[in-house]
């Protein structure tokens, strides 16, 4: 069972970031639709924690899909990430540098393959570098490991069980996008893509759960921000990697069973037999 915080101090991070089970892992992501200066990729090779290797989680995705980084199979999944150095037994801090946008997806990820001794670190490489923590821009050297992968289903959602939760109320769907792509106001990023939510979902922007300084909130101000829900919890967004950072906070508030829908809005709305609501939830 977890339990715990679910991040690490840039100062703990300092302290262990040589012991032999400890392994970093560098998760930068920018969305496409953004028009970013530079891929994550690009940003870990010009400056990362030592030792970090990169989790691209849109490589290291499933197949046969037009859906963007869906989960792969545990196959696939743990061939990718022995190569990056990761195995059993490893303690797994993963981060990014530009506020938990992948670095929650990666957290996510990795539990649902069964590997449970993974953290994030707050506050992200900022963190890092205003706590004194030096700095490279050398590719690690990578030993492969052995990972054994040991599913949770019960962390991931499909779009038939969101669709039965929506319906059923069985469990709360909480909604990372901006609140006005969720009233249907603002426009998807997505070109062909309606705006508006999964009926019976709220909205809670991942950006609300983030300090200025770019730590997670603390565990008081997560609690008036996040829904207590009655059931389950379902976390949702535009394709799955915000979400994730719903999870991390329903985690350091102790939750640590919420499921993400991995498809998420993507998916919902690319199907007109879907229903879709807008206004206030």
């Amino acid at each position: 069972m977890e339990t715990g915080d679910p991040l690490v101090t840039a100062d703990w991070l300092k302290e262990h970031i040589s012991a032999p089970d400890v392994r970093v892992v560098d998760a930068t992501w920018y969305a496409p639709f953004l028009n970013p200066e530079k891929t994550g990729r690009e940003a870990w090779q010009d400056s990362h924690i030592p030792g970090a290797v990169y989790f691209d989680i849109d490589a290291i995705k499933a197949g046969g899909t037009d859906l963007p980084h869906m989960l792969p199979d545990p196959i696939m999944f743990s061939s990718r990430v022995r190569k990056l150095g990761i195995g059993d037994g490893n303690r797994v801090i993963v981060y990014d540098q530009n506020g938990y946008c992948a670095a929650g997806r990666v957290w996510w990820m990795l539990r649902v393959m069964g590997h449970g001794d993974v953290k994030v670190l707050d506050g992200g490489l900022k963190a890092w570098t205003e706590a004194g923590g030096e700095l490279e821009d050398l590719p690690p050297v990578s030993v492969e490991r052995h990972f054994t992968a040991r599913v949770r289903s019960d962390l991931l959602k499909d779009a038939a069980q969101v669709l039965a939760a929506s319906q059923s109320g069985s469990h709360s769907i909480v909604d990372a996008r901006s609140a006005s792509r969720f009233t249907g106001e603002a426009p998807e990023p997505r070109e062909g893509l309606p705006s508006g939510h999964i009926p019976g979902s709220c909205s809670v922007p991942s950006a609300m759960l983030v300090n200025p300084d770019g730590t997670l909130k603390s565990k008081d101000a997560l609690a008036a921000l996040l829904p207590e829900p009655a059931g389950g919890v379902i976390t949702t967004c535009g394709s799955g990697v915000t979400a994730a950072i719903l999870a991390l906070a329903y985690a350091r508030l102790g939750n640590w069973d919420v499921a993400v829908y991995d498809g998420s809005w993507t998916e919902w709305a690319s199907d007109p037999s879907r229903p879709i609501a807008t206004g206030a939830a």
